[in-house]
Order: C-alpha cells, then sequence, then structure tokens
C-alpha cells in the first residue's frame, strides 16, 4: 500500500527531521511504499494570525535535504500554477488542496511534469464528479478515458477526505471510495477527514480519536493507500494539531490495517 505521512506543515528544519527520522521504519518496509509528506506553506488557512509555513524556497531547501538524507519520496501541496515546476523539481509527488481540486490550471500544470498526482476531493463534490478533475490531469497526458488502469498507469491518485456536513463538521460517506475506485486509485486520508473547520474561534478544529476507526473501516472496505498528518505532539503542531496522530499512535494503527488488509 502506499502511505503518504508527515506533519502538516513545515514548522522548522529540527522538527521536520525529528519526525522524518520517526517514520524511517515504513520507508524500510517493503510492503510500504513510503512518502513523506509537509507543506512548505498552507495557503487557505482560516485567519491571517494563522501560521502558514516557511515558504516555498525555504520549504523546498528542507524537503531536499530529507530526499537525500532518508532517501524519501516527497509529496506537497501546491496552490497555485506558477509554483508548480519549481516545486516539481524537488517532489515525486505533487498534492492538489481540496480546496482547489476543480482549477483547470494548476491540474493542467501538474499534469505537464513527470510526477505523480494526487487530487484530493472537494469537501463540496460527490464522488461521481471526481473523475472530471481526473479527466483534466489524463487528457494532458494523452490519455482519454477515465479508469482506473489508465489512472495508475499515469500515476494520478484521487484522495477522500469528507465532505462538508452542516457547519464546522465533516462526514465521510464510505460508498466514495468504491464509486471512485471505478476510476482511480484512492487514497483515503484519515486524518483530516476528522476535522472540524473554523471551530476553534478561527481556527480548525478536530477529533482525532475517530481516525483509526475510519482508517480501519476504509482498509475493510478496500483503498490503495492512506494519508496520515503526524507529529510528535499535536498540542503544539502550528497547523492541523487537532485531527494529527501522535507518531506512536500511528506506527499501531499501520498494523491494525496491515492485518484488515491481509484478510
Amino acid at each position: 500500500m502506499k502511505l503518504l505521512s508527515g506533519p502538516c506543515v513545515i514548522e522548522s528544519e529540527k522538527n521536520i527531521f525529528k519526525i522524518a527520522k520517526e517514520l524511517e521504519k515504513y520507508h524500510n518496509d517493503n510492503t510500504i511504499d513510503f512518502y513523506f509528506k509537509a507543506s512548505f506553506d498552507k495557503a487557505n488557512r482560516t485567519s491571517l494570525e494563522s501560521f502558514r509555513g516557511l515558504g516555498i524556497d525555504e520549504g523546498l531547501r528542507i524537503l531536499q535535504k530529507v530526499k537525500d538524507d532518508f532517501g524519501y519520496k516527497i509529496v506537497t501541496d501546491v496552490h497555485e500554477s506558477i509554483q508548480v515546476n519549481q516545486v516539481a523539481e524537488v517532489v515525486d509527488m505533487l498534492q492538489i488542496p481540496a480546496f482547489l481540486c476543480r482549477q483547470t490550471d494548476l491540474l493542467v500544470a501538474c499534469a505537464k511534469t513527470s510526477c505523480e498526482v494526487n487530487i484530493k476531493k472537494g469537501q463540496f463534490l460527490s464522488a461521481d464528479a471526481m473523475q472530471y478533475p481526473l479527466l483534466k490531469i489524463l487528457q494532458t497526458r494523452g490519455c482519454t478515458e477515465p479508469t482506473y488502469e489508465n489512472a495508475k498507469k499515469h500515476g494520478v491518485y484521487l484522495c477522500e477526505r469528507g465532505n462538508s456536513f452542516g457547519y464546522g463538521n465533516m462526514v465521510v460517506d464510505m460508498r466514495n471510495l468504491v464509486i471512485m475506485r471505478e476510476f482511480a486509485p484512492v487514497i483515503f486520508d484519515a486524518t483530516h477527514s476528522v476535522q472540524m473547520p473554523t471551530a476553534e474561534n478561527g481556527k480548525t478544529g478536530g477529533d482525532s480519536s475517530m481516525v483509526p476507526y475510519l482508517a480501519k473501516a476504509a482498509a475493510a472496505i478496500g483503498v490503495d493507500g492512506f494519508f496520515f498528518e503526524t507529529h510528535f505532539d499535536p498540542s503544539v503542531a502550528l497547523s492541523d494539531g487537532p485531527n494529527m496522530l501522535k507518531l506512536q499512535d500511528l506506527e499501531k494503527l499501520i498494523q491494525k490495517i496491515q492485518q484488515i488488509q491481509e484478510i
């Protein structure tokens, strides 16, 4: 299975390397296709006071250092088409944020690189509607039919991260995993699926205690990979702390997921 994991945002080089070192066991596991995830910028934070990251130049320098020192494949978010070529020089997978999954120029710019692309499903979209962002990538890469085999061949993934449920809450419809997997490999993002947008006085809240239940359910249904944001201490994380897993809790959960997949 694919595993995309790391902190939400690059807080500092010291913190990144502390987390990266703890994730080395997954890179060394030949049953896991591991990608280290961290964002150089969080462009969609709720308020101007929220920490966004270290910026593209410093962020990519640190990600390149992680890649060089650990040998990890790297995945990170891109928010604007102008960023794509610079980011693609460092990373192996470009990630389209859920709010931007319909942005044609961004999708096409990513498709023109040699990177894999992970498109997060918009919180406002049905699973079936995700074939159209997928098709923008495939058509740019010379493929006209959105099928699982074609998407896999061209390195394109769809990522389930829940749908808006009323105000300030998310819900996961597990049918989405089945529907999207008809036309693309699917990554399940369990940590963002338990977010509670703007629930904490202008900051995103969440309930990480629900992450294991959703992840195990996704494993039982069948997906191609998992996305987990993790931190050595989510209570002090500068972004998405309430929905992130502690590193030691991630290890226990991965073991359970693997057991379910073996069954």
